[in-house]
């Protein structure tokens, strides 16, 4: 004589056999369908991404309106006819191709000064073991902290003594020796865990020093140092302070400062201070999307092995 026995239950995660009912709780956390926490996530994210994005769009709207076209509908209206003479008109009054040309130079320049002294010095701190290594890290990290207006006025008068006022080749040392205080502090601690063992099979192999450094050192390091490069450049590209003080002559500014000059001369036209902030805007926006790749690798390879 037979017994009826009752079916085992699929485990969770398995298919269930065929015929066999799937439990409704199961079945809704295998169908990836969305609950109501992440809809109020992304409702939330496209509330911010619009509120971020908004004054670009104001700007770029105002870029090509006429000034009586702003004057007669207001700052949120659409353009009714679209005035591009307006950019090469501000180009023309700021000298935008000079101060672009200036930018990109002393952003440059600024990028490797800062790049080469961080990497030299975080080799010594971080790998060389030099003594009193807390010490020099200290030191990095208070002109970290040291706030610029209180060095603009000794570094104004020892331009003066030495110069270098008003030249572009002591501002981008100037702004490349600061940077570099940031760098060795960031490279020391990630040298700081640099493999001993790479290290000495190197120098067993008769690798000197030089050679480990740009051997072994300068390629494994590279994802952190294309991330220095990017904030390096936006950061020379974004002073406003120093330049203000030290860079006087309308040959020397930059593109900020060029565009801060522009704002206190055209006040009363709205549509060319729009113009100008657009076209201190695209740079660094051309900027990010050519070397956003370089960026997102450097910022996850410490996360990936």
């Amino acid at each position: 004589m037979t017994t009826d026995t009752a079916a085992p239950a699929p485990a969770v995660g398995k298919s269930a056999p065929p015929g066999h009912a799937v439990p409704k709780k199961q079945r809704k956390r295998t169908s990836g369908g969305r609950g109501p926490g992440s809809y109020a996530v992304l409702a939330a994210a496209t509330v911010f991404v619009l509120a971020f994005l908004s004054p670009f769009a104001i700007i770029l709207l105002n870029s090509f309106k006429t000034s009586a076209d702003y004057r007669a509908h207001g700052s949120l209206s659409w353009p009714e006819k679209w005035n591009w003479d307006i950019i090469s008109d501000v180009w023309e009054r700021v000298d935008f191709t000079q101060k672009l040309l200036n930018s990109v130079q002393i952003s440059l320049g600024v990028v490797l000064i800062a790049v080469v002294l961080a990497l030299l010095n975080a080799y010594a701190i971080g790998i060389g073991r030099i003594r009193r290594r807390t010490a020099f890290l200290v030191f990095f990290l208070g002109v970290n902290v040291l706030p610029q207006e209180g060095l603009v006025y000794p570094i104004y008068y020892l331009f003066k003594e030495m110069g270098l006022y008003d030249g572009k080749l002591g501002y981008t040392i100037l702004v490349g020796i600061t940077y570099s205080a940031f760098g060795t502090y960031l490279l020391s601690s990630v040298f700081a865990g640099f493999p001993k063992e790479l290290i000495e099979a190197a120098s067993l192999d008769g690798a000197g020093r030089w050679t480990i450094l740009w051997r072994i050192v300068l390629p494994m390091s590279w994802p952190t140092l294309s991330v220095m490069c990017v904030f390096f450049f936006v950061w020379s590209w974004n002073e406003f302070l120093y330049p203000l003080v030290l860079l006087i002559s309308n040959d020397n500014q930059t593109v900020p400062l060029g565009l801060s000059v522009m704002q206190g001369q055209y006040t009363s036209d709205p549509t060319a201070l729009s113009a100008a902030a657009l076209l201190g805007v695209i740079p660094m926006v051309v900027f990010f999307v050519l070397f956003q790749r370089t960026l997102t690798r450097g910022l996850t390879a410490g996360a990936v092995k």
